[in-house]
């Protein structure tokens, strides 16, 4: 139990040290190199090694780590796991600041992805991302992650007397009610550049040599561990670096595996996945073939370890919730702490089947781990994740699992400190088969 407790509270440090999809790939990578594992660069030609430790970044926000398998890749095939490093939020907008009021100064923001909006008023939040200098070079401009790590903003709800349908319907307006309140202006022309500013303040720099940035609200506080036995886990975006916390962990306790392992942590699946980072694009199957001609194969090798390969999309799950259990199907009803969820779908959102399932849980029988079922009351539609995504490009065996949280998608979600214990046993597993 100590073990499973102190695993949770590492997934809270490693949240609040990844605000933002380029956070989570620096904090990734720190863990990596502390585990010998050897960067790689796409513009480079990979020498790989039986038994090698590597990973490369693409766009700062996507990552793949891997362990050269001690067996040939066209028999083992890969043991893969995929998840996201994306989270919905709040993005800045070019030339934010907006005066109103004459005193007031707030920031331009827009919605990323599918967040609870409800649950970011009135929060103490921060601003993290990355930001492009200039550089002797433009096609390589200078990039510095940003992290202001303190509250400099908050999105103020209207009191209800002047809102009556606060509890009883209110919609916000994603650009009128969700615009965080920065600070107060006491003169005009304090309001202009005032965000630019404050990011050369931050990263100690010209505010002359700022191109742009790519920047994001988050909650200042700090996640933690609830319950009357801490059984939960309370932090923002669990969806998905539970996931990806887990993987990372997994790949690096990872010794004399005789598959070659790899985890696959994308961006942007919040929004669609499409983009040259997403699982949506050529990422993936571009890393396995390299890998394999790395390891001195070539096609026929590289089709023949697609086909003894296996894919776990690794996302978050729904539990039934404690106040609307109606919202549940009538007989798959995940519970937090009670297993990891396999994810089915008749329309395919998942990629899940008999067959890949059947692989899922002979993995967690092996590890000592539950597993329960989830798929969306038939009048419902239900959301879909990178697994789908994926099997279109590399035609891998694929299946959608996750453990099971509430509130998905808020700033705070929730989830059971053994169901992240249980994933980091079944992907090890993975690695390990």
């Amino acid at each position: 139990m100590k073990q499973t407790r102190e695993f949770a509270q590492q997934l809270i440090d490693f949240c609040y040290a990844s605000p933002t999809a380029f956070h989570a790939v620096a904090t990734t990578r720190e863990l990596l190199e502390k585990n010998k594992f050897v960067q790689l660069h796409e513009t480079d030609s990979w020498k790989i090694k039986s038994g090698g430790r590597y990973y490369l970044v693409r766009n700062d926000s996507a990552l793949v780590a891997f362990v050269a398998g001690s067996a040939p890749v066209a028999e083992q095939g890969f043991r893969i796991v995929g998840a996201h490093t994306d989270s919905p939020g709040f993005r800045i907008k070019p030339a934010p600041e907006m005066l109103t009021e004459g005193a007031y100064l707030k920031l331009n923001t827009e919605v990323y992805g599918g967040p609870i909006l409800s649950t970011w008023f009135d929060r103490p939040l921060a601003i993290a991302g990355r930001v492009a200098l200039k550089s002797k070079n433009p096609m390589q401009p200078q990039i510095r992650l940003l992290n202001i790590r303190r509250p400099v903003c908050i999105i103020p709800n209207i009191a209800i007397h002047m809102n009556p349908d606060a509890n009883t319907g209110f919609t916000p307006n994603k650009q009128i009610d969700t615009l965080p309140l920065l600070g107060m202006i006491t003169q005009k022309l304090e309001e202009k550049g005032y965000l630019g500013k404050l990011i050369a303040s931050e990263l100690r720099v010209k505010e002359s040599e700022i191109l742009d940035f790519d920047l994001f609200l988050y909650e200042h506080d700090k996640g933690c561990l609830i319950g009357t036995a801490e059984e939960f886990i309370s932090s923002g975006r669990i969806d998905d670096l539970s996931s990806v916390h887990a993987g990372i962990s997994a790949i690096c306790s990872v010794s004399k595996a005789k598959a070659t392992c790899v985890m696959a942590c994308f961006d942007h699946e919040e929004v669609g996945s499409s983009t040259m980072q997403g699982a949506d694009s050529q990422m993936l199957a571009e890393v396995l073939e390299r890998i394999v001609i790395g390891l001195k194969g070539g096609r026929s090798e590289y089709f023949r370890a697609l086909a003894a390969s296996y894919i776990i999309s690794a996302d978050g799950a729904h539990a039934v919730h404690p106040n609307k259990g109606e919202k549940a199907d009538p007989t798959s009803r995940p519970l937090i702490n009670r297993g990891l969820v396999i994810k089915l779908s008749a329309n395919r959102s998942y990629t899940t089947d008999a067959a890949t399932a059947a692989t899922f849980i002979q993995l967690c029988e092996k590890a000592g781990v539950k597993t329960q079922r989830f798929v969306n009351r038939s009048d419902m539609r239900g959301g879909s994740t990178i697994g789908p995504i994926s099997s279109t490009h590399v035609s891998i065996r694929s299946i959608d699992i996750g453990l099971p949280m509430l509130a998905m998608h808020s700033i705070r979600e929730l989830c059971g400190i053994e169901d992240h214990s249980a994933m980091l046993r079944v992907i090890q597993e993975l690695y390990q088969s």
